[in-house]
Protein backbone atom coordinates (compact mmCIF):
# COMPACT_ATOMS: atom_id res chain seq x y z
CA UNK A 1 0.00 0.00 0.00
CA UNK A 2 1.12 3.11 -1.15
CA UNK A 3 2.12 6.03 2.18
CA UNK A 4 -0.60 9.22 1.53
CA UNK A 5 1.36 12.29 0.60
CA UNK A 6 -1.14 14.69 1.37
CA UNK A 7 0.70 17.98 3.24
CA UNK A 8 0.11 16.40 6.57
CA UNK A 9 2.13 17.46 10.17
CA UNK A 10 5.23 15.46 10.04
CA UNK A 11 4.45 13.14 12.89
CA UNK A 12 1.43 11.90 11.74
CA UNK A 13 3.40 11.10 8.07
CA UNK A 14 6.17 9.65 9.97
CA UNK A 15 3.49 7.44 11.32
CA UNK A 16 1.97 6.11 8.44
CA UNK A 17 4.93 6.40 6.05
CA UNK A 18 8.65 5.83 8.64
CA UNK A 19 11.43 7.44 6.64
CA UNK A 20 14.08 5.71 5.11
CA UNK A 21 17.88 6.34 6.17
CA UNK A 22 18.25 8.88 3.50
CA UNK A 23 14.94 10.50 3.34
CA UNK A 24 14.98 14.20 4.42
CA UNK A 25 13.60 14.74 7.97
CA UNK A 26 10.08 16.95 8.13
CA UNK A 27 9.56 19.49 10.06
CA UNK A 28 7.65 17.63 13.48
CA UNK A 29 5.47 20.09 15.54
CA UNK A 30 4.55 18.87 18.93
CA UNK A 31 1.50 20.82 19.06
CA UNK A 32 2.39 23.13 21.63
CA UNK A 33 2.35 26.68 21.26
CA UNK A 34 4.41 29.13 23.49
CA UNK A 35 4.23 32.86 23.92
CA UNK A 36 2.10 32.54 20.43
CA UNK A 37 5.37 30.53 18.96
CA UNK A 38 4.57 27.25 17.73
CA UNK A 39 7.26 24.34 19.10
CA UNK A 40 9.01 22.00 17.05
CA UNK A 41 11.39 18.91 17.45
CA UNK A 42 12.32 18.75 14.26
CA UNK A 43 13.04 21.30 11.53
CA UNK A 44 13.21 21.27 7.79
CA UNK A 45 13.49 24.92 6.26
CA UNK A 46 12.09 23.69 3.34
CA UNK A 47 8.27 22.70 4.59
CA UNK A 48 8.27 26.75 5.82
CA UNK A 49 6.20 29.33 3.63
CA UNK A 50 8.48 31.03 0.91
CA UNK A 51 8.27 34.80 1.72
CA UNK A 52 8.02 35.11 4.86
CA UNK A 53 9.76 35.31 8.23
CA UNK A 54 9.04 32.44 10.95
CA UNK A 55 9.66 32.36 14.28
CA UNK A 56 9.78 28.91 16.35
CA UNK A 57 10.87 27.20 19.21
CA UNK A 58 12.67 24.58 19.41
CA UNK A 59 12.15 21.76 22.17
CA UNK A 60 15.73 20.73 23.62
CA UNK A 61 16.46 18.29 26.20
CA UNK A 62 14.14 18.01 29.59
CA UNK A 63 14.96 19.63 32.68
CA UNK A 64 15.26 17.48 36.12
CA UNK A 65 11.62 17.98 36.57
CA UNK A 66 10.36 17.30 33.21
CA UNK A 67 9.71 20.57 31.67
CA UNK A 68 11.87 21.51 28.58
CA UNK A 69 14.61 23.87 28.06
CA UNK A 70 13.50 25.73 24.62
CA UNK A 71 15.29 27.86 21.88
CA UNK A 72 13.99 30.35 19.92
CA UNK A 73 14.82 30.21 16.34
CA UNK A 74 14.04 32.92 13.91
CA UNK A 75 13.56 32.24 9.66
CA UNK A 76 13.87 34.29 6.79
CA UNK A 77 12.55 32.04 4.23
CA UNK A 78 13.23 33.89 0.73
CA UNK A 79 10.69 33.63 -2.33
CA UNK A 80 13.33 31.56 -4.21
CA UNK A 81 15.47 29.03 -3.53
CA UNK A 82 18.93 29.54 -2.98
CA UNK A 83 21.47 28.65 -0.43
CA UNK A 84 20.99 28.19 3.18
CA UNK A 85 22.66 29.88 5.99
CA UNK A 86 22.66 29.47 9.80
CA UNK A 87 23.21 32.16 12.02
CA UNK A 88 23.81 30.59 16.15
CA UNK A 89 24.33 32.23 19.19
CA UNK A 90 24.03 31.90 23.35
CA UNK A 91 26.62 28.87 22.81
CA UNK A 92 27.81 30.62 26.28
CA UNK A 93 25.33 32.29 28.35
CA UNK A 94 27.45 35.25 29.66
CA UNK A 95 27.56 36.40 25.46
CA UNK A 96 25.17 38.96 24.92
CA UNK A 97 26.31 41.52 21.78
CA UNK A 98 26.01 38.10 18.94
CA UNK A 99 22.05 37.94 20.57
CA UNK A 100 21.80 41.98 19.14
CA UNK A 101 24.06 41.49 16.45
CA UNK A 102 21.95 38.71 15.15
CA UNK A 103 18.55 39.95 15.67
CA UNK A 104 20.37 43.09 13.81
CA UNK A 105 20.92 41.28 10.83
CA UNK A 106 17.87 39.47 10.88
CA UNK A 107 15.63 42.88 10.43
CA UNK A 108 18.09 43.99 7.54
CA UNK A 109 16.37 41.14 5.57
CA UNK A 110 13.08 40.63 3.18
CA UNK A 111 11.94 37.57 2.30
CA UNK A 112 10.47 38.22 -0.54
CA UNK A 113 13.43 39.67 -1.79
CA UNK A 114 15.66 36.56 -0.50
CA UNK A 115 16.54 33.58 -2.14
CA UNK A 116 17.50 31.14 -0.31
CA UNK A 117 16.89 31.24 3.49
CA UNK A 118 18.70 32.69 6.79
CA UNK A 119 18.01 30.58 10.13
CA UNK A 120 19.58 32.58 13.32
CA UNK A 121 19.23 30.41 16.90
CA UNK A 122 19.17 32.54 19.80
CA UNK A 123 20.21 30.86 23.18
CA UNK A 124 21.36 27.18 22.40
CA UNK A 125 22.87 27.14 26.05
CA UNK A 126 19.46 28.18 27.69
CA UNK A 127 20.10 27.09 31.62
CA UNK A 128 23.83 29.19 31.35
CA UNK A 129 22.06 32.27 29.16
CA UNK A 130 19.27 32.75 32.46
CA UNK A 131 21.96 32.71 34.98
CA UNK A 132 24.17 34.74 32.61
CA UNK A 133 27.61 32.21 33.19
CA UNK A 134 29.51 30.73 30.38
CA UNK A 135 28.96 26.97 31.26
CA UNK A 136 25.46 25.03 31.30
CA UNK A 137 25.15 23.88 35.44
CA UNK A 138 24.33 20.44 36.00
CA UNK A 139 21.99 19.32 38.78
CA UNK A 140 23.78 15.86 39.51
CA UNK A 141 26.33 14.66 41.44
CA UNK A 142 26.15 17.43 43.38
CA UNK A 143 26.13 19.68 40.66
CA UNK A 144 29.19 20.95 38.12
CA UNK A 145 29.15 23.28 34.99
CA UNK A 146 29.79 21.67 31.49
CA UNK A 147 31.34 23.98 28.50
CA UNK A 148 28.94 23.55 25.94
CA UNK A 149 31.37 24.55 23.47
CA UNK A 150 33.15 21.92 24.25
CA UNK A 151 30.84 19.09 23.68
CA UNK A 152 29.55 19.29 20.05
CA UNK A 153 28.02 17.60 18.07
CA UNK A 154 26.62 16.19 21.11
CA UNK A 155 25.64 12.72 22.15
CA UNK A 156 21.57 12.35 21.62
CA UNK A 157 22.25 8.94 24.18
CA UNK A 158 24.64 10.87 26.49
CA UNK A 159 25.72 11.08 30.06
CA UNK A 160 24.76 14.33 30.79
CA UNK A 161 21.85 16.86 30.22
CA UNK A 162 24.05 19.23 28.34
CA UNK A 163 25.44 16.88 25.70
CA UNK A 164 22.30 15.12 25.24
CA UNK A 165 20.76 19.26 24.20
CA UNK A 166 24.08 19.52 21.76
CA UNK A 167 22.97 16.12 19.97
CA UNK A 168 19.29 17.01 19.49
CA UNK A 169 20.26 20.66 18.90
CA UNK A 170 22.85 19.63 15.92
CA UNK A 171 20.88 16.53 14.13
CA UNK A 172 17.43 17.84 14.39
CA UNK A 173 18.03 21.83 13.94
CA UNK A 174 21.27 23.17 12.95
CA UNK A 175 22.94 20.40 10.34
CA UNK A 176 19.63 19.70 8.30
CA UNK A 177 19.61 23.21 7.76
CA UNK A 178 22.72 25.26 6.92
CA UNK A 179 24.90 24.98 3.55
CA UNK A 180 27.11 27.69 5.32
CA UNK A 181 27.37 29.01 9.17
CA UNK A 182 28.77 31.73 11.54
CA UNK A 183 28.93 30.87 15.07
CA UNK A 184 28.41 34.04 17.15
CA UNK A 185 30.56 34.07 20.44
CA UNK A 186 32.25 37.03 22.83
CA UNK A 187 35.08 36.90 25.38
CA UNK A 188 34.13 35.30 29.27
CA UNK A 189 33.10 36.89 31.61
CA UNK A 190 36.28 39.08 33.16
CA UNK A 191 38.03 39.03 30.13
CA UNK A 192 37.71 41.01 26.65
CA UNK A 193 37.99 40.65 23.33
CA UNK A 194 38.77 42.70 19.75
CA UNK A 195 36.36 42.42 16.54
CA UNK A 196 37.91 38.79 16.09
CA UNK A 197 37.34 35.56 14.06
CA UNK A 198 38.72 32.20 14.57
CA UNK A 199 38.73 30.89 10.89
CA UNK A 200 40.31 27.87 9.61
CA UNK A 201 41.78 29.76 6.08
CA UNK A 202 42.76 26.69 4.52
CA UNK A 203 39.33 26.04 3.61
CA UNK A 204 38.61 28.30 0.73
CA UNK A 205 34.59 28.69 1.57
CA UNK A 206 35.94 29.38 5.16
CA UNK A 207 38.76 32.04 4.16
CA UNK A 208 36.26 34.19 1.84
CA UNK A 209 33.65 34.49 4.26
CA UNK A 210 36.31 35.75 6.93
CA UNK A 211 37.67 38.18 4.67
CA UNK A 212 34.43 39.61 3.96
CA UNK A 213 33.92 40.98 7.42
CA UNK A 214 35.74 44.72 8.10
CA UNK A 215 36.64 43.93 12.06
CA UNK A 216 40.09 44.13 13.66
CA UNK A 217 41.85 40.55 13.98
CA UNK A 218 41.57 37.32 12.01
CA UNK A 219 43.12 34.46 13.33
CA UNK A 220 44.19 31.22 11.01
CA UNK A 221 43.00 28.59 13.02
CA UNK A 222 42.70 24.67 12.51
CA UNK A 223 39.42 24.58 14.89
CA UNK A 224 39.59 22.47 17.89
CA UNK A 225 37.35 19.14 18.80
CA UNK A 226 34.30 19.65 20.14
CA UNK A 227 33.34 23.27 19.44
CA UNK A 228 30.57 24.12 16.83
CA UNK A 229 32.63 25.24 14.45
CA UNK A 230 34.72 22.09 13.81
CA UNK A 231 31.77 20.01 14.35
CA UNK A 232 29.94 21.42 11.07
CA UNK A 233 33.25 21.68 9.39
CA UNK A 234 33.24 18.00 9.97
CA UNK A 235 29.67 17.90 8.28
CA UNK A 236 31.06 19.78 5.83
CA UNK A 237 29.33 22.96 6.30
CA UNK A 238 32.07 25.63 6.39
CA UNK A 239 31.43 27.84 9.39
CA UNK A 240 33.70 30.37 10.96
CA UNK A 241 33.61 31.34 15.12
CA UNK A 242 32.79 35.46 15.58
CA UNK A 243 34.05 37.11 18.53
CA UNK A 244 32.32 40.21 19.43
CA UNK A 245 34.36 41.93 22.41
CA UNK A 246 33.41 41.82 25.75
CA UNK A 247 30.48 39.61 27.92
CA UNK A 248 27.35 40.91 29.12
CA UNK A 249 26.34 44.11 27.26
CA UNK A 250 25.78 45.13 23.78
CA UNK A 251 29.07 46.84 22.05
CA UNK A 252 27.91 49.18 19.82
CA UNK A 253 30.97 49.82 18.93
CA UNK A 254 31.56 46.15 17.21
CA UNK A 255 28.79 44.82 16.50
CA UNK A 256 27.84 46.84 12.80
CA UNK A 257 30.78 45.68 12.18
CA UNK A 258 29.36 41.85 12.27
CA UNK A 259 26.19 43.04 10.76
CA UNK A 260 28.14 44.29 7.59
CA UNK A 261 30.27 41.38 7.14
CA UNK A 262 27.19 39.31 7.59
CA UNK A 263 25.04 41.33 4.99
CA UNK A 264 28.08 40.85 2.52
CA UNK A 265 27.93 36.56 3.55
CA UNK A 266 24.86 36.71 2.28
CA UNK A 267 25.79 38.35 -0.92
CA UNK A 268 28.67 36.14 -1.37
CA UNK A 269 25.90 33.42 -1.82
CA UNK A 270 23.54 35.05 -3.85
CA UNK A 271 20.79 35.09 -0.74
CA UNK A 272 20.40 38.82 -0.93
CA UNK A 273 21.45 41.41 -3.66
CA UNK A 274 23.09 44.78 -3.71
CA UNK A 275 26.81 45.91 -3.48
CA UNK A 276 29.10 44.99 -1.13
CA UNK A 277 29.62 46.47 2.46
CA UNK A 278 33.36 47.06 3.97
CA UNK A 279 35.60 44.36 3.89
CA UNK A 280 38.78 42.57 6.20
CA UNK A 281 41.04 44.87 3.43
CA UNK A 282 38.88 48.10 3.64
CA UNK A 283 39.34 47.85 7.72
CA UNK A 284 42.97 46.99 7.59
CA UNK A 285 42.37 43.44 9.49
CA UNK A 286 45.47 42.05 11.52
CA UNK A 287 45.92 38.71 10.43
CA UNK A 288 47.92 35.77 12.47
CA UNK A 289 47.89 32.21 13.20
CA UNK A 290 48.91 32.09 17.22
CA UNK A 291 48.06 33.44 20.05
CA UNK A 292 51.21 33.59 22.85
CA UNK A 293 49.50 33.91 26.13
CA UNK A 294 50.80 35.82 29.15
CA UNK A 295 49.77 34.31 32.53
CA UNK A 296 50.07 34.93 36.43
CA UNK A 297 52.85 33.25 38.05
CA UNK A 298 51.74 35.09 41.12
CA UNK A 299 48.61 36.50 43.14
CA UNK A 300 47.99 40.26 43.52
CA UNK A 301 46.42 43.11 41.88
CA UNK A 302 47.63 42.95 38.02
CA UNK A 303 47.90 46.75 36.36
CA UNK A 304 47.67 46.11 32.61
CA UNK A 305 50.09 48.42 30.27
CA UNK A 306 48.57 47.76 27.16
CA UNK A 307 44.91 47.76 25.74
CA UNK A 308 43.49 45.87 23.18
CA UNK A 309 45.01 46.11 19.80
CA UNK A 310 48.15 47.68 21.07
CA UNK A 311 50.90 46.55 19.04
CA UNK A 312 53.57 45.27 21.17
CA UNK A 313 56.84 44.24 20.23
CA UNK A 314 58.83 41.25 21.65
CA UNK A 315 60.23 41.47 25.69
CA UNK A 316 57.66 44.15 26.14
CA UNK A 317 56.32 44.58 29.31
CA UNK A 318 52.59 44.50 29.21
CA UNK A 319 51.44 44.40 32.92
CA UNK A 320 52.53 44.62 36.35
CA UNK A 321 51.44 43.03 39.51
CA UNK A 322 51.35 44.20 43.08
CA UNK A 323 50.28 42.83 46.68
CA UNK A 324 47.97 44.52 49.14
CA UNK A 325 50.46 46.70 50.28
CA UNK A 326 51.15 48.66 46.79
CA UNK A 327 54.61 46.73 46.52
CA UNK A 328 55.17 45.09 42.81
CA UNK A 329 55.36 41.49 43.30
CA UNK A 330 55.59 40.73 39.41
CA UNK A 331 56.41 42.56 35.86
CA UNK A 332 55.18 40.48 33.01
CA UNK A 333 56.51 40.75 29.09
CA UNK A 334 55.12 39.22 25.77
CA UNK A 335 57.68 36.68 24.17
CA UNK A 336 56.22 37.97 20.92
CA UNK A 337 55.66 40.92 18.42
CA UNK A 338 52.29 41.08 17.62
CA UNK A 339 48.46 42.49 18.58
CA UNK A 340 46.93 42.43 21.32
CA UNK A 341 43.95 40.11 21.19
CA UNK A 342 42.50 39.20 25.03
CA UNK A 343 42.60 40.76 28.26
CA UNK A 344 42.21 39.83 31.49
CA UNK A 345 39.52 42.89 33.01
CA UNK A 346 39.29 41.84 36.56
CA UNK A 347 42.18 43.16 38.66
CA UNK A 348 42.56 40.65 41.38
CA UNK A 349 44.21 37.63 39.19
CA UNK A 350 44.99 34.26 41.07
CA UNK A 351 48.10 32.36 39.99
CA UNK A 352 47.77 30.47 36.64
CA UNK A 353 45.47 33.13 35.42
CA UNK A 354 45.81 34.75 31.83
CA UNK A 355 46.18 38.15 31.96
CA UNK A 356 47.02 39.02 27.59
CA UNK A 357 46.95 37.45 24.83
CA UNK A 358 48.88 38.10 21.46
CA UNK A 359 47.94 37.46 18.12
CA UNK A 360 50.84 36.92 16.00
CA UNK A 361 52.30 35.15 12.52
CA UNK A 362 54.19 32.05 13.79
CA UNK A 363 56.54 32.25 10.27
CA UNK A 364 57.97 34.88 12.48
CA UNK A 365 58.76 33.95 15.71
CA UNK A 366 62.06 32.01 15.99
CA UNK A 367 61.45 28.25 17.47
CA UNK A 368 63.67 26.26 19.05
CA UNK A 369 64.18 22.79 17.44
CA UNK A 370 61.77 20.99 18.82
CA UNK A 371 59.28 23.09 17.05
CA UNK A 372 56.82 26.27 18.58
CA UNK A 373 54.70 25.10 21.82
CA UNK A 374 51.15 24.24 21.00
CA UNK A 375 48.45 27.26 21.60
CA UNK A 376 46.56 26.86 24.11
CA UNK A 377 42.85 26.21 23.23
CA UNK A 378 40.44 27.10 26.30
CA UNK A 379 40.66 31.10 25.59
CA UNK A 380 37.25 31.57 24.42
CA UNK A 381 35.91 29.88 21.88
Amino acid sequence: MTCLRRRLTAAFLFALCPLTASAQAETVYTGDIIQGKRVVSQLDVGDLEAGKKHSLLFQGVQTGTGQYWYVPVVVAKGINPGKRILLVSGVHGDETSPVDAMRRTMEQLDPAAMSGTVTAVYDVSRPAKEGVTRMWPVAQWGGFKIDLNRVWPGNEDGGNAPTRHAGLVFNKLLKPNADYALDYHTAATGTDFTAFIFAKMSLPEVKAMAELFPIEQIKNDPGYGGTLETALIKAGIPCLTIEIGGPRYFDKRMIPMFVEGALNVFKLHGVIGGPMGRTAQDAGTFFGDALHTVRATAGGYVELLVDLRSKVAAGQSVAIQRNAFGEVVQEYKTEVAGEVAILQRDAVTEPGTRIVEVLYDSSEKACDPDGCPIPEVDYAE
